[in-house]
């Protein structure tokens, strides 16, 4: 891919006509899993509701000009692409436009992104859309931590091997012991995170992202009593969240351990799209006007899978050496928030502790929530809609990932 991106912060800012371009970036409320508004919906439904607002909004679009959609989800409802492909297809996306789904745990999304991306780059597709959902409430559990392993995986003699399948919470915890992370600073940043949320929340910061979901509401003690009800808004920001709350909350994996509910991301229900086509592709359908931001690369790096966390303190470095800038070119930086630990070593490893005002201005994943193939396409509608308001043009999105990974991708507003 080295051909395709353009390198430096000065070429990087430039219009060209084979620049991967985003027209929209949009996501469903992002809600709790088993307690939230979407806790009933299914993972593809919500697909279905950000795929049909997307095609919407492009009324001179004809949808058979999508090449390829491409969907990041963890947990997928019916195993592999069968489901996302319903929801296309249900949607009014035509059976002539081809449609995957792609799994790399907490970067499925960011993979998807950057799968429709490279197709662009290389000619192989012009119009795509890059997605992710996922319901946690529906299908977390066994098929997210596995209870049944071939025998000499089990028993593998390599601990990088038993390690894959470490609790994802016991990962925090190495990170925090490993690389001197207190509960006190965890506690800090949780809390810096819902205050950040609630307030962009209150001020309608997320609203012209999110696109609200109508679906059922089932009371669990009279199933048969199902309502219909429209989720408009996250749910899992906690407004009234103090330091003095957090610090009061016992560890959730380990009785000495410092990782709580309260400083780790939520499981939660979700689903994003944003609609990506090649620069001249948007000149000759009309839509120049309505391009508002760029790909401009990615880069995915392996670490320990028992410290997966600190991924994004190696996939940004090497992000930026690929793309010929330095941190001082970005302007702002979505850094998933999986626990407060792993993203508070990541900060201070990148530097960025001075600059924490361009980390996750809206919050992160521990206040709005984590579902894992959906987040990513949520982190880039934040951003670009955060670059727009800011008026900054250079982003980052940045993932750890389980099984020890870390990606990152460079965005340009426009």
């Amino acid at each position: 891919m080295a051909g395709f991106v353009q390198k430096g912060i000065k070429n990087i800012l430039q219009k060209n006509p084979n620049d991967v371009v985003f027209l929209s970036a949009l996501r469903t409320p992002i809600t709790r899993a088993k307690k939230g508004g979407l806790r009933d919906a299914y993972d593809h439904e919500l697909l279905g509701a950000v795929l049909k607002a997307t095609i919407t909004r492009f009324p001179n679009l004809d949808p058979a000009k999508i090449d390829d959609v491409c969907v990041g989800t963890v947990l997928a409802e019916l195993g592999g692409s069968k489901a996302g492909r319903m929801a296309a297809n249900h949607i009014g996306i035509p059976t002539t436009t081809s449609f995957s789904t792609v799994n790399r745990a907490c970067a499925s999304g960011l993979s998807a992104i950057t799968s429709i991306a490279n197709s662009i780059a290389v000619g192989q597709i012009d119009v795509g859309i890059a997605g992710g959902m996922e319901s946690m409430t529906r299908n977390y559990g066994s098929r997210a931590i596995p209870t049944e392993l071939w025998p000499e995986l089990k028993d593998s003699p390599v601990k990088d091997a038993r390690d894959c399948i470490m609790n994802m919470g016991i990962t925090s915890e190495n990170v925090a012991e490993r690389y001197g992370v207190s509960r006190a600073d965890q506690d800090a940043l949780a809390a810096q995170s819902q205050q950040r949320a609630a307030k962009a929340q209150a001020s309608g910061v997320f609203d012209a992202e999110i696109v609200p979901v109508t679906t059922r509401w089932i009371d669990p003690e009279v199933p048969e009593d199902v309502k219909e009800i429209t989720v408009t808004k996250d749910d899992g920001i906690r407004a009234n969240t103090t330091i003095e709350k957090l610090s009061a909350m016992k560890p959730a994996f380990k009785p000495d351990g410092a990782s709580t509910a309260g400083n780790s991301s939520q499981v939660s229900d979700g689903a994003s799209a944003a609609l990506m086509m090649r620069r001249s592709t948007a000149a000759t359908l009309g839509l120049t006007d309505q391009i508002i931001g760029k790909w401009a690369g990615t880069q995915v790096v392996g670490c320990k899978p028992d410290e997966m966390g600190i991924g994004p303190a190696l996939a940004i470095p090497k992000l930026l050496e690929y793309t010929g800038i330095t941190t001082d070119d970005v302007g702002i930086w979505e850094i998933n928030e999986a626990f407060a630990s792993q993203a508070l070593h990541c900060i201070r490893t990148l530097g960025l502790e001075g600059r924490m005002d361009k980390v996750n201005p809206n919050g992160g994943a521990i206040a709005l929530g984590h579902p894992l193939g959906a987040t990513s396409g949520r982190m880039l509608a934040t951003l670009l809609n955060e670059l727009g308001r800011s008026g900054e043009q250079v982003g980052v999105i940045s993932k750890c990932i389980g099984t020890g990974m870390g990606m990152a991708s460079l965005i340009v507003r426009e």
